[in-house]
């Protein structure tokens, strides 16, 4: 798949503590342009904690040989990049590794579908209710 072509990308950048990355959602613009949004950043914490989560989204998107590089943008398909962006708006703030990693593992066998509803839900203005009781069904806090 190429980046003109996908719904979601994943950059992964290199931050003072190590790997990070950015989570982008393609949207039109009021002039029907296409245009990437950032949607969250990923700790370097999470990165590390969900690396599985995301090479597997990038793996499913652009072939079983991929590798999640830093520099250029990954293109995401629908379905795992509303998982990634999930686990980006889960992740944010969150400091135990063991949890972040418990909440990716839920995440990536989550169905897409699903996790797209999730997304609408925290993107609302009234969305940290939403987060909040995604973050305690995928286990990343008690």
């Amino acid at each position: 798949m190429k980046i003109r072509e996908a719904s979601f990308a994943l950059r992964v950048v290199l931050r003072r503590a190590g790997e990070a990355a950015i989570l982008y959602r393609r949207r039109l613009t009021r002039n029907g342009q296409e245009k990437l949004d950032r949607i969250a950043p990923i700790s370097p914490l999470a990165f590390s904690a969900g690396a599985s989560l995301l090479r597997g989204a990038v793996r499913a998107s652009e072939g079983p040989s991929a590798r999640l590089t830093m520099g250029p943008y990954h293109p995401l398909d629908a379905d795992w990049g509303a998982r990634v962006a999930c686990y980006a708006l889960v992740a944010a703030g969150l400091r135990n590794a063991e949890r972040l990693h418990k909440a990716a593992m839920n995440l990536q066998h989550a169905d897409g579908t699903e996790a797209a509803w999730w997304l609408g839900l925290m993107a609302r203005p009234a969305g940290k209710r939403a987060i909040r009781a995604l973050r305690i069904l995928v286990e990343a806090v008690k």
